[in-house]
């Protein structure tokens, strides 16, 4: 099959919008069946296995499968809502060039940002990358939110899996996210991914392949975090890594009605949910830093969404 006709009725995620993408129609995602990359760089805020020395080669993708009422990358992520957001075409060629620019600049990896609304057209190119001698680990930065079809597609060229795990409780899907499926889909791509190998390092000490679970923990909403951390230790422990994120910051994103939490992690919160980490006996992965304030929240419009210290761009749509 042609990647192209597996957007002629999507189902790649498990929203099943079943819209014909080919004729310019848009998914819950927000995208046709085109590539559109709004920016791609070196990332130095990642986990240390996928920053290492020279930084995770982020390539930001236009539209998502999920509309998470915070998120932090709206501009990008919300092609619907944004008149099309940010972002830019490009073809299996430019695409192959902005690899080779990435590894060129010191990259440590691959890193594709919210990529499974994209899967086909990705799993084509980057065979194509492959072909054309740049050897990095590929990571696959998703929502987890993919059916089993996109992971299996994915395989054929995933070396990292980096999915979040939002939640596993029907509830807190549906008030916060309006998805109330996700828990499952999520676990089972999840599940799925880790069938892949464990974490395997190299001998710099970085990534180069396995699963790495990412949990951000929303203030208000500990008892979904103590379930997420339940189910890691019980199906997870010793196949995967776990990132636990306490960053979560409030953004209000125009238009959005539904209630978020209005303000950040409290430092009881935090501790809170260390001693879970502690009764589970979950110790592969890190822990982020419990910092309060704003200023890495990333702005799209600008040349460099990101701080200089954070980040440093290569190409932008």
């Amino acid at each position: 099959m042609d990647f192209q006709d597996y957007y002629f009725s999507c189902t790649l995620c498990p929203h099943n919008c079943r819209v014909n993408r080919l004729t310019g129609q848009r998914g819950l995602c927000g995208e046709t069946g085109e590539l559109r990359l709004a920016k791609a760089g070196l990332h130095f805020g990642e986990e240390p296995p996928l920053t290492g020395g020279g930084g995770s080669g982020t390539i930001f993708l236009s539209g998502c499968s999920m509309s998470c009422p915070f998120c932090q990358n709206y501009q990008i992520s919300r092609s619907l809502q944004n008149d099309g957001g940010i972002g830019r075409v490009v073809s299996s060629d430019e695409f192959i060039e902005i690899c080779a620019a990435l590894r060129d600049e010191g990259a440590e990896n691959i890193n594709l940002v919210t990529p499974s609304h994209m899967a086909p057209t990705l799993v084509s190119y980057l065979k194509k990358v492959r072909k054309a001698g740049i050897l990095l680990p590929l990571a696959w930065n998703s929502s987890g939110f993919e059916s089993s079809k996109t992971v299996e597609m994915a395989a054929e060229v995933v070396d990292i899996w980096l999915p979040d795990l939002k939640t596993l409780d029907d509830d807190a899907a549906r008030r916060i996210y309006g998805i109330k499926k996700y828990p499952e889909a999520a676990a089972a791509a999840i599940l799925q991914m880790a069938d892949f190998g464990t974490v395997d390092m190299n001998k710099n000490g970085l990534m180069g392949r396995g699963l790495m679970v990412r949990h951000l923990i929303l203030p208000g909403e500990l008892d979904s975090t103590r379930g997420v951390l339940l189910w890691f230790a019980e199906n997870l422990k010793g196949r995967a890594w776990l990132s636990l994120m306490s960053q979560y910051t409030p953004v209000h994103i125009p238009g959005e009605k539904r209630n978020i939490p209005e303000r950040q992690l409290s430092e009881a919160e935090y501790e809170r949910v260390l001693e879970w980490l502690e009764e589970f006996g979950i110790d592969d992965g890190f822990v982020q830093d419990l910092v309060p304030g704003e200023a890495w929240l990333p702005d799209f419009r600008k040349p460099n969404p990101f701080s200089s210290d954070l980040s440093r761009i290569i190409w932008k749509g």
